[in-house]
């Protein structure tokens, strides 16, 4: 029986990790000098190949880690850790279409794979994310194919909202991106510190009351 509450969180995990609404401007800078016959295809291209690495990740993330010997819960507390630091660069500093946009400027190559794909929509964050929650040993493979779903879900959403970036991006503005990525920010530092703990307990060094509608604790 699915537990509906467990599927939220991990789905609003994953939106902020992916944050679609902060691709926006990254998409509408790297099509500025695109024709707009190629935009379509030009946020296809970026979501495929998004999508490829972070299913990636979810498929063989843990057994990479593994193959080199470390322990999941050392990778979630390490996780968890750039994760925080990630959420407070968006709370605090610039906002991520903000310094994606700056990594496009001074890079002639912008486009599809970079920086909409990667950083953007395939973030660091979002690839460990999807790490954290689909641990092979706790998770059974059809919580994983679910958490797989909830991903493309996300991409879906997110390749809609690319294809209406021009009406969107007039609607909201910079200012508006910019307050949206913040408020992501700081539900993205409590998932982190969520996961940081969940480590720690997965290692025995901090012993939590189970909490079984969390994304981290395996339920």
């Amino acid at each position: 029986m699915l537990d509906w509450t467990h599927l939220f969180r991990e789905l609003i995990t994953l939106f902020v990790v992916i944050d679609p609404i902060g691709s926006l401007p990254v998409f509408l800078y790297a099509t500025a000098n695109v024709p707009q016959n190629m935009h379509r295809q030009f946020a296809l291209r970026a979501v495929l190949v998004a999508g490829l690495v972070l299913l990636a990740f979810l498929v063989a993330g843990q057994y990479l880690l593994e193959s080199l010997g470390l322990r999941l819960g050392s990778f979630q507390v390490a996780g968890g850790i750039i994760l925080f630091l990630f959420a407070l660069s968006m709370i605090f500093g610039d906002t991520k279409p903000e310094k994606e946009i700056e990594a496009a400027e001074r890079d002639h190559l912008a486009g599809a794979v970079f920086p909409l794909a990667m950083p953007s929509i395939a973030s660091p964050g979002a690839m460990l994310a999807i790490v954290i929650l689909t641990d092979n040993h706790t998770n059974p493979v059809i919580d994983q194919v679910v958490t797989a779903g909830l991903l493309i879900l996300i991409l879906l959403i997110t390749l809609v909202l690319l294809l209406l970036a021009g009406r969107i991006g007039r609607m909201m503005g910079t200012t508006g991106a910019s307050v949206i990525s913040r408020v992501m920010g700081i539900i993205l530092a409590t998932v982190a510190v969520d996961a940081t703990l969940g480590g720690l307990d997965v290692l025995g060094i901090l012993q939590l009351a189970p909490i079984e509608d969390s994304p981290f604790s395996g339920g």
